[in-house]
């Protein structure tokens, strides 16, 4: 989320960000995606007004989420309690940020899309303001859901925070919307987790649309096991992170390529990047080392300390900046600095 936040900081200071068409994300991203669709309306979209109106809309209030720990609450919550986890984590999300709003406070434009997991259907659950829809199990025309929902259900990573369970009537849907699975249990209760296991990158409901594509990931990469176990639980569990680290890798190879065969525009830019791939001799100082630090931080609803934050974003602004700059518009003018002094 906070790693975002920078990406966010520095395309709103190229004054690139108001152009944005379309805003598709997954995971701790969709937080961030969440509350700017919901403040979108109140920014200027000029650079001069940055500390005016996008550091206390957007930076502001994320922040002090980061500042909270809300996962361990809401597991004890959700086995105490009636509702599962997500839904402890939805209302901290709505006590923080949303307060309330649905997915109708979202703008017309840009488009707004939320992606989470649908795992009935195995497909991918898009929240919007048009609609909420699985091309299996069908489409529910102007929803009213909560965006703070929506949102829970996006970040919504197994095991512990997933899964969301949403409540509707099959009555709901528009008549002939589902290609296959529009009809009971798939249209009363909807069981999501988060975005990021159909698609960690958010591409899907961009990539036909568009020809330039930003992409800024900041998910966890499945790591090295000098040993791994032999048991059959913690061997299975390890086989499942092989089969989605492949996948991962696969999605971030797509764009790339597409990137390197003029087949799209854009830049891809991620938390375990080494900036000086970009070979730009004004890029901000982000020693490898030390980015690969902030990209090893689990990725949890835990409190970070105000330095760790504050590292966080000038990490994603830093990186966000170089790639904008190598492959995007060579001409914008280089940061002065970061936006937090301590740097990375």
């Amino acid at each position: 989320m906070l790693f975002h936040v920078g990406a966010l900081w520095r395309l709103y200071e190229t004054d690139m960000l108001g152009g944005i068409r379309r805003i598709s994300s997954v995971s701790g991203g969709s937080i961030a995606a969440g509350l700017l669709g919901l403040k979108w309306r109140d920014l200027s979209f000029q650079s001069a007004n940055l500390h005016a109106d996008f550091v206390p809309s957007i930076v502001a209030p994320l922040r002090a989420l980061a500042g909270q720990t809300i996962d361990v609450k809401s597991a004890v919550l959700g086995a105490l309690l009636p509702w599962n986890t997500s839904h402890h984590v939805a209302n901290a999300y709505d006590a923080a940020l949303f307060k309330g709003a649905t997915l109708q406070s979202l703008p017309d434009d840009p488009r707004f899309v939320i992606n989470a997991t649908n795992m009935q259907s195995g497909v991918l659950w898009r929240f919007m303001k048009p609609y909420m829809r699985d091309y299996r199990v069908g489409a529910v025309l102007h929803p009213t859901l909560p965006l703070a929902q929506a949102v829970a259900a996006s970040s919504a990573f197994p095991p512990v925070l997933s899964p969301l369970e949403l409540q509707l009537r099959d009555a709901d849907f528009q008549p002939g919307s589902g290609m296959d699975l529009q009809r009971p249990p798939f249209t009363t209760n909807v069981i999501l987790c988060d975005g990021g296991v159909y698609d960690n990158l958010g591409l899907e409901t961009a990539w036909k649309r568009y020809q330039t594509i930003l992409v800024s990931e900041a998910g966890a990469r499945f790591a090295p096991q000098p040993k791994p176990w032999s048991n059959w639980a913690s061997q299975g569990y390890r086989v499942l992170n092989l089969i989605d680290s492949q996948v991962r890798a696969l999605r971030t190879r797509q764009v790339i390529d597409s990137f390197t065969s003029n087949a799209r525009q854009g830049a891809y830019w991620g938390i375990r990047t080494d900036i000086g791939n970009y070979q730009l001799a004004d890029a901000l100082p982000c020693p490898h080392d030390r980015t690969m630090q902030l990209a090893a931080i689990p990725t949890r609803l835990k409190r970070l300390d105000e330095a760790t934050q504050e590292a966080l974003i000038n990490w994603g602004y830093a990186v966000c900046d170089a790639a904008l700059r190598k492959h995007v518009n060579p001409r914008l003018q280089p940061p002065p600095a970061f936006p937090y002094p301590r740097g990375v």
